[in-house]
């Protein structure tokens, strides 16, 4: 029996598990009109996933899938972010389940190729389809530059939902061949810190999915210690330091927490010092990060500065709005993420700037016995 048949019957064995697998991750609104045709359009990508891996099939059928898919994204009035996400799940998931067919690497490899090929493909076409519509639906409101920031993020959503998923691409096998090889040779050194490494990018750029959809999604709250989470940051930075000459003081009281979800919080600072760090390579050495973090009754406050160039008074009211960049490849979404997800914990963000130094000022709601209480229920 050929590779191709074992592993054709692997996934026809496995049907049932693989759906409710997939469609416990992923993304789908309860006001989603098509919401059960999302699960069934998943159905139809599985089975023609088996029917490649077997023998070849007439294109028409996927673009059919791919725009019946648009059509349904583009009535239901979701973005096509999410799209992109549940389709990347289903990816993910495949590669994951054939991973245990029993196949070998070298035998899996080409299957492997063929199925993202596959997913590329549909994708794209998915996308195209989409854009096209919701251009024509423009063009019929006359609604072009001037039309809304929230109409905004959803054009938005698409043009980074498709670039992203480009960089999943690569990723998914590199790490489905990771784990291969950490169950073939389980001894083998580094597999570990590589699979880390790679789970955290991979998180990150779900993470950049999410908060390209038209609206920020729910998330669990817990109790953060902000001292341990810019320790853990600056660890994770440490190569992005070095490499730009960069020094970094940390002045934070390591009994300080905050109601608030970490990974969210994470992604806020990582950007800000991020930034940090790329408008510093403006200036000669020395190059200084200063991160101080202090508790009021109300508050916490957390500043991170820099002695890079002044940002013009101007340039400060707008630096937050979606799309406004000064970086020659910037997307302009970045500090608006930021403001976002700081809004969204009953905070507030702000800059301000001298020509000594340029800092971002995160105040946020103090952990109270309220919290602490609302917690433990």
């Amino acid at each position: 029996m050929n590779a191709s048949v074992r592993l054709n019957m692997f996934l026809e064995e496995n049907t049932d598990e693989f759906i409710y697998n997939w469609r416990s991750k992923i993304v789908i609104s309860e006001d989603d009109l098509y919401k059960e045709e999302v699960i069934h359009n998943g159905i139809q990508m599985y089975e023609l996933v088996k029917r490649a891996i077997q023998r070849p099939f007439k294109e028409e059928e996927l673009e059919r899938l791919a725009f019946k898919t648009a059509n349904e994204r583009v009535d239901a009035n979701v973005n096509i972010s999410d799209f992109v996400y549940n389709v990347n799940i289903g990816r993910s998931q495949i590669i994951k389940w054939i991973g245990n067919s029993g196949l070998e690497v070298r035998e899996l490899q080409p299957f492997i190729e063929q199925i993202n090929a596959l997913f590329d493909q549909f994708s794209y076409l998915a996308v195209k389809k989409y854009t096209e519509i919701k251009e024509k639906k423009l063009q019929e409101k006359d609604l072009y530059i001037n039309q809304t920031h929230k109409e905004r993020l959803t054009i938005l959503g698409q043009m980074s939902s498709s670039f992203v998923h480009e960089f999943r691409n690569p990723l998914t096998s590199i790490i489905g061949f990771t784990k291969l090889l950490q169950n073939e040779y389980p001894e083998l050194p580094y597999l570990e810190i590589i699979q880390h490494e790679l789970d955290q990018l991979n998180y990150r750029i779900s993470q950049f999915l999410h908060v390209s959809r038209k609206e920020l999604i729910e998330s669990k709250k817990e109790e953060v210690n902000l001292s341990y989470l810019l320790q853990e940051l600056i660890e994770f930075l440490y190569p992005s330091l070095l490499d730009g000459d960069v020094s970094l003081q940390l002045d934070a009281n390591p009994a300080i927490n905050i109601i608030g979800n970490k990974d969210e919080l994470r992604q806020v600072l990582l950007n800000l010092i991020m930034n940090s760090i790329d408008a510093l390579q403006q200036k000669e050495t020395p190059r200084l990060i200063e991160i101080v973090c202090k508790d009021s009754e109300n508050f916490t406050e957390l500043t991170i500065s820099n002695n890079g160039p002044k940002i013009n008074e101007e340039v400060i009211h707008a630096i937050f709005e979606p799309f406004f960049t000064t970086k020659d490849l910037g997307t302009g979404i970045g500090l608006y993420i930021c403001k976002k997800l700081i809004e969204k914990h009953g905070g507030e963000i702000y800059c301000r700037s001298n020509d000594d130094k340029t800092s971002f000022v995160i105040k946020i709601p103090s952990l109270t016995q309220n919290h602490l209480e609302a917690l433990e229920l």
